[in-house]
């Protein structure tokens, strides 16, 4: 259930964040934006709630969110997308993904209470 949460939390902000775009043009998506933002924060807050990591849930709520809304910014207003970007994408969800394994408690996390000190 939490993913599902964290997943709408991410199409939430992503189409509240492509309606401000749009919004220039069609004022009424201001609705959008409001609600879609209120939504996202909701579900991400339902999301720590049910216990995952701040690091972990933020950093793959802006990780997707940045990803998508660049794409879709191509494909809905003419956006470029560059190799740049597309190699920064690539180097956010690394990092993403770097945070999330190392949040795990495994046989690589240090026991400070284990120190010969």
């Amino acid at each position: 259930m939490v993913w599902l949460y964290l997943a709408g939390a991410i199409v939430c902000e992503v189409a509240a964040t492509l309606s401000l775009k749009g919004s220039a043009t069609v004022p009424a998506l201001y609705a959008v934006v409001v609600l879609g933002y209120l939504v996202a924060f909701g579900c991400l807050a339902a999301v720590l709630k049910r216990g995952m990591g701040l690091g972990v849930a933020y950093g793959l709520w802006a990780a997707a969110g940045v990803a998508l809304t660049a794409c879709l910014a191509t494909v809905l207003f003419g956006e470029a997308f560059t190799v740049v970007m597309a190699v920064g994408l690539v180097f956010i969800v690394a990092g993403v993904l770097l945070v999330e394994t190392g949040s795990r408690h495994d046989d690589l996390a240090v026991d400070p209470a284990a120190s010969d000190g």
